[in-house]
């Protein structure tokens, strides 16, 4: 029986819808427009279309935007006055920093600048601290997309054995304590685990976020295993891209147009056989990352109005 593909897309567009009808509520009850701030500094591209696509979502949505742009070159004191700003702006209910930042800036010390109320991003020591403790708070949108999509695909991580491929602050951790609360068993790997590929092969959810092109073959997951690859790798070699995905038509169209093409950390050839559920890349994980940042600048809304649960 072939794997069932997790559609991230299906699933995001319920909750944007959701989050249209919560703004709309929440604009009728008081009058107010939930409102996201983002800050971006520098070129990068790829962060130029997820900060366009974040303006274009709020709008889409019936939020507001405000946008500030700062050159590559911009100093740590120019992007703190602005967090300051839109900090005290009543007006502003999450704010956002896009990262990767330029190598002269420090990026745990700029958001550790955002209010902790307006952290609609889940960074901040503060609601990291809530979230380890398993308290309301604001959840790194990356690992709550995660969560949503098992949860709405009908797949329980209760009493299951869940491996977390890779420890970063912004999906690994917080998706492992997320994974935790849920009464998984988690095993946390990373680039010292060793003999990762067996540790994998214990899991019945493995969820790979490393950064590196098909990194997980076949031989670390476990016939029936739940996959949930969060890899958004962009391959420009031929043999690479066979490679990882095999002859997928998608995978291959993209290439012949644009040159390249979107990949996952999983080898996609090996291992969508061996799944019992598994999401493909793209259109995956990627669409849930801004419409729980949708959400959340929902809720920075509401809870600024009717009190947070921290208050």
């Amino acid at each position: 029986m072939p794997p069932t593909l997790l559609d991230g897309k299906r699933i995001a567009d319920e909750i944007l819808h959701e989050v249209r009808l919560q703004a709309a509520d929440v604009s009728a009850r008081y009058d107010v427009i939930p409102t996201l701030a983002t800050l971006m500094v520098g070129d990068d591209p790829a962060s130029q279309v997820y900060v366009k696509k974040k303006i274009k979502t709020c709008h889409e949505l019936g939020l507001e935007s405000r946008h500030c742009q700062f050159p590559a070159d911009a100093t740590r004191s120019q992007v703190e006055e602005a967090i300051r700003e839109f900090n005290e702006d009543p007006s502003v209910n999450g704010i956002l920093l896009q990262l990767p930042l330029p190598q002269q800036l420090n990026a745990d010390n700029l958001l550790e600048q955002i209010h902790p109320a307006k952290d609609v991003d889940g960074f901040h020591p503060f609601n990291v601290g809530r979230l380890l403790l398993g308290r309301p708070t604001f959840v790194p949108c990356t690992p709550a997309g995660i969560m949503e999509l098992l949860a709405r695909s009908g797949i329980s991580a209760m009493g299951k054995t869940a491996a977390v491929v890779g420890r970063s602050n912004i999906v690994g951790k917080p998706v492992a304590a997320l994974l935790l609360q849920q009464h998984a068993t988690v095993i946390l790997c990373h680039s010292r685990t060793r003999d990762l590929a067996a540790v994998c092969r214990q899991a019945d959810i493995v969820v790979a976020a490393v950064g590196k092109p098909g990194i997980l073959t076949a031989d670390h997951v476990r016939e029936g295993a739940v996959v949930v690859d969060v890899g958004i790798n962009s391959v420009s070699d031929a043999g690479e891209l066979r490679r990882v995905v095999g002859e997928s038509a998608e995978h291959w169209s993209t290439f012949q147009k644009k040159g390249r093409a979107l990949v996952g950390d999983v080898e996609w050839r090996t291992v969508q056989p061996r799944a019992a559920a598994i999401t493909p890349v793209p259109g995956g994980i990627g669409p849930l990352t801004i419409a729980m940042l949708m959400r959340s600048t929902v809720q920075a809304c509401r809870w600024q109005l009717e009190g947070a649960p921290w208050s």
